[in-house]
């Protein structure tokens, strides 16, 4: 992975670093995606505009698993056109993902995703269900900074 600031207008005031002095660590941005309870999921739609919703989900091994109705807006889009973005609620802490999502069809991640998100949501998500299908989102690159030290904190990840 590797880690810079971010492509932003420069009256941003965006300093450059050097090294990594001045950038968040990508541990920053997993402990928040490992706490957050909800996800913003921004799929492509056939008409090719943006469609934003939350998902519960579970950060693990890098990736975001989630699950959704087969016939849903989301799940149509995804499969359709797998790039997306997710990025949490904040906009005091962000963390912005870009990559692709993908189904899940690998039954021992399946079986630890609902271990996870039975312990985390108190609910058992139904992924034998024939109506559902579990995603497997994989960034591509992200950004994220701290709104109380704005722009010196601004980071972005470039991952292999």
């Amino acid at each position: 992975m590797k880690t810079r600031r971010p492509g932003m207008p420069a009256a941003y005031g965006l300093q450059p670093v050097h090294g990594e002095n001045g950038l968040l660590p990508w541990t920053w941005a997993v402990e928040h995606l490992l706490g957050a309870r909800n996800y913003w999921l921004v799929s492509v739609g056939k008409r090719g505009l943006p469609h934003a919703v939350p998902v519960w989900g579970i950060w693990m091994e890098s990736e975001l698993l989630f699950s959704t109705g087969k016939s849903s807006s989301k799940a149509l889009n995804l499969l359709r056109q797998p790039a997306c973005i997710v990025h949490l609620e904040s906009g005091d802490e962000v963390v912005i993902l870009e990559g692709t999502a993908e189904p899940l069809l690998d039954q021992g991640r399946l079986a630890g995703f609902v271990e996870q998100y039975e312990q985390k949501y108190r609910i058992r998500p139904e992924i034998d269900d024939v109506e559902t299908l579990t995603f497997c989102f994989q960034p591509s690159k992200g950004m994220g900074w701290r709104e109380a030290d704005f722009p010196s904190s601004a980071t972005c990840w470039d991952f292999d």
